[in-house]
């Protein structure tokens, strides 16, 4: 492993990002992970953090909710397309997505929730805030596009206390 200043790699994370890359999180002796395409690279409260979004019927709500932990794996190579299209479709709650889609975690450095395996860079984040949308504060578009089921996300910032790339 090596490790990295996640800021300099802003522009890998948030071009790898848009494409999908790997949320997971654990919980009473359980891991899940689960495709997400949004998410902000930032520095609040002096400190450098990445905002996660996670909608309430996703079983990775569960476990965030559970443990206040969170690892985010952007993979650098095309060789993750499949299990991220697993991962963004099926629930943890039905099946385990590392079998089913051949991935592998990997012991995170500072946190108690794996990696994928050989992804290529990773950021480990332990939640230091934690919000709920406001509806009524939502642009009306927004809402009606994304939101027409009312399952709304939660926001998890978390403070990045381990970023790295595979070696």
């Amino acid at each position: 492993m090596q490790n990295i200043n996640a800021f300099d790699h802003a522009e890998t994370i948030l071009k790898v990002l848009a494409k999908g890359a790997f949320l997971t999180t654990a919980a009473g002796g359980r891991h899940n992970t689960m495709t997400i395409g949004w998410g902000a690279l930032g520095n609040i409260w002096g400190k450098p953090v990445f905002t996660v979004m996670v909608r309430h019927s996703r079983y990775t709500h569960e476990l965030i909710e559970a443990h206040n932990e969170f690892t985010v794996s952007f993979p650098l190579t095309a060789a993750f397309s499949k299990a991220l299209g697993l991962c963004g479709s099926k629930s943890g709650r039905d099946m385990d997505k590392f079998a089913a889609a051949e991935i592998t975690p990997a012991e995170g450095q500072t946190v108690k929730v794996p990696v994928i395996k050989g992804a290529g860079l990773h950021l480990e984040c332990r939640i230091v805030e934690k919000r709920e949308m406001a509806p009524e504060n939502f642009d009306k578009a927004l809402a009606d596009r994304w939101y027409a089921d009312k399952d709304w996300h939660t926001y998890y910032t978390g403070e990045i206390t381990a970023a790295y790339l595979d070696k």
